[in-house]
């Protein structure tokens, strides 16, 4: 007998990454276009988000919160142009736009959350949206 382990599950493991799964995919062909990683944590009041963005300036990117949605990007530049007098054997560093959009459970207070990017990573502080009570209706 065999002890079942939910985290051995596939069903349940795409249950648990489909809030991270990026919102938007290939679009007629068009390749997709670069992602990164990113850290979830949860507290009580707000969700903190650590991104790995290599290679940019925090005036490069981009974080927009629309309810409970969260899309980060960011514009990858280098400098194309070769030296005099050398050429490029070999080159695999990314040029372009890098893109993640994810969903949470909980819509996001937009006004009072935070950004901050040092030393390549964004720290993102989105505070949740306090529930509000229902209202209860007098029936006539």
């Amino acid at each position: 007998n065999q002890l079942y382990d939910p985290f051995a599950d596939a069903a349940f493991d795409d249950i648990v990454r489909g809030f991270f799964r990026p919102v938007r995919g290939e679009r007629n062909g068009a390749a997709r276009q670069q992602s990164f990683a990113i850290d979830v944590t949860e507290s009580d009041k707000s969700y903190m988000v650590h991104a790995e963005i290599p290679g940019v300036t925090k005036d490069e990117i981009q974080v927009t919160v629309e309810g409970n949605q969260v899309t980060i990007s960011a514009e990858v530049k280098r400098n194309k142009e070769a030296r005099e007098g050398e050429r490029a054997l070999h080159v695999e560093r990314y040029v372009g736009t890098l893109f993640r959009s994810f969903t949470l459970p909980t819509e996001l207070d937009e006004t009072a959350s935070e950004a901050r990017f040092e030393n390549g990573v964004l720290e993102l502080k989105l505070a949740k949206k306090p529930a509000v009570a229902g209202r209860k209706l007098t029936v006539q």
